[in-house]
């Protein structure tokens, strides 16, 4: 449901369509096997099944859909390339670029390319069918982040690796990069006292990251937009920096989840308070703190 312009909701646009207004749900039945994870991107949406299988629709005129071609799609329809007979785990996208991680560690990337985000594998800025990564030093892949214009996976060794465009991570000189680097462990809190530290999930918003260590501890670094990323005063972050939640002793327990312009780190359920002199809402009523939301 939702904004249907492009096809991206998996049915036949209907030209002056209100969607504002629209309450329609649809229910796809396009794919062959249960669907298992959704990715939304800008204006397409990328389905995995329990078999291994990756599905898309929507905008393409970057490749984004990844079907070899740069039209709009309106039903779910399976992608070929590289993936063709590859077991897919995860995938992910935010803005046009797409990747998938397979089950045997390996990358494949499509779509928007002009931020050096496939530029490992071409020189081209789209590229419309799925693509190994063949990316030299990151090890077996286990998750992986798109951005806007920077990417992000992380490795079976809890390490995060980055490039693309933007602020990714490693101070205000890395700008830029085809090739992933890593981003050093220490600053996920990584020390002799706490030698097993790892990152265990990441996320991407359209240019900011999230980390979630093993520990609980959340990690953002990235453009500090309206102050998404709760840090509590609103410069950029360009490497990454642990989110204080309001309450102390929180941790948090599932994921958190990076939109455009803000971010969600879960906890204990509180109902959702008013902040309080000093901690943090900027005028015209955005928060760069959490604070605690009853969900």
């Amino acid at each position: 449901m939702g904004n249907n312009s492009y096809g991206q909701c998996g049915r036949k646009v209907v030209e002056n369509e209100i969607y504002s207004e629209s309450h329609k749900v649809h229910r796809m039945q396009d794919f062959d096997g249960q669907v298992v994870q959704v990715a939304c991107g800008q204006d397409h949406s990328l389905f995995l099944t329990d078999k291994g299988e990756v599905y898309s629709c929507g905008w393409g005129a970057d490749g984004q859909t990844g079907l070899g071609h740069y039209n709009i799609t309106s039903a779910p329809t399976k992608l070929g390339g590289d993936l063709a007979g590859v077991n897919v785990v995860q995938v992910a996208t935010y803005g046009d670029c797409c990747l998938a991680v397979s089950a045997d560690g390996s990358l494949f990337g499509w779509g928007n390319s002009e931020y050096l985000q496939l530029a490992s594998v071409t020189d081209s800025t789209q590229v419309n069918v799925p693509r190994r990564l063949p990316f030299s030093g990151v090890g077996q892949v286990k998750q992986a982040a798109c951005g806007g214009t920077g990417c992000a996976v992380l490795n079976g060794e809890g390490h995060v690796f980055v490039w693309g465009y933007g602020i990714l991570g490693k101070g205000p000189n890395l700008v830029e990069t085809a090739l992933p680097e890593m981003i050093p462990p220490t600053l996920f809190g990584l020390t002799e006292l706490n030698p097993e530290v790892r990152v265990s999930r990441i996320r991407c918003g359209l240019s900011h990251f999230a980390a979630l260590t093993d520990r609980g501890e959340l990690f953002v670094w990235g453009k500090n937009i309206r102050g998404c990323l709760g840090i509590g005063r609103l410069e950029d972050q360009y490497f990454p920096w642990r989110v204080r939640l309001r309450s102390a002793g929180w941790g948090v327990r599932v994921h958190s989840a990076a939109g455009q312009q803000g971010s969600l780190p879960p906890g204990p359920g509180a109902s959702q308070m008013p902040p309080a002199a000093g901690t943090g809402e900027s005028p015209g009523g955005a928060s760069h703190r959490p604070g605690p939301v009853r969900l």
